[in-house]
């Protein structure tokens, strides 16, 4: 029975597991217990210098799906890839996915617009204005984008004295 089930790999490896793993079904004759392998990844608008930039950012680091047929052989075949430090799931027992998860995952469920996430429009030493909170109205300058996060860390005026200060991409607007 196939199920989906969720590889461990070193970080940055995923597509090196991902070419590995097809490799290694092929050359030991494992295609009919293996349908696919995927390294999940979602486009992501950025912006950077006044232009739009489309990429590709991966969903999970660190791990790649497999929909397989978990048997003894198919189970080697995955654990000996190179890359590979092992299965999610207790011990020597993976667990599959629900298809939910794996809908989820995949962002299958979700329109194609949905799915593109827009990252904030802020740059290093950019001036932006604190819109919310306790600094509202104040005025900064841009130090660290945290996209993963939404956060920038700003540096802001206070007494005559630069503060840092941690905000969320809702809190500030930018200066033009």
């Amino acid at each position: 029975m196939f199920n989906w089930y969720v590889i461990n790999t070193y970080s940055g490896h995923e597509n090196k597991v991902k070419t590995n793993l097809e490799h290694r079904v092929v050359s030991m004759g494992q295609q009919p217990r293996f349908r696919r392998v995927v390294v999940p990844t979602e486009q992501v608008i950025e912006t950077k210098d006044g232009q739009k930039i489309q990429t590709e950012k991966r969903v999970l680091p660190g791990y790649v799906l497999v929909n397989m047929d978990m048997t003894d052989e198919a189970w080697t075949v995955v654990k000996n890839t190179p890359g590979v430090t092992g299965f999610v799931g207790a011990a020597n027992k993976p667990v599959p996915l629900s298809q939910g998860e794996v809908d989820r995952i995949l962002n299958t469920a979700a329109p194609a617009a949905e799915r593109q996430r827009a990252m904030a429009e802020f740059g290093l030493c950019e001036t932006v204005k604190v819109t919310s909170g306790p600094l509202s109205d104040f005025d900064g300058e841009i130090v660290d984008v945290n996209g993963d996060q939404q956060k920038l860390k700003v540096l802001v005026n206070i007494f005559e004295r630069q503060v840092p200060v941690e905000l969320s991409f809702d809190q500030v607007k930018k200066l033009d």
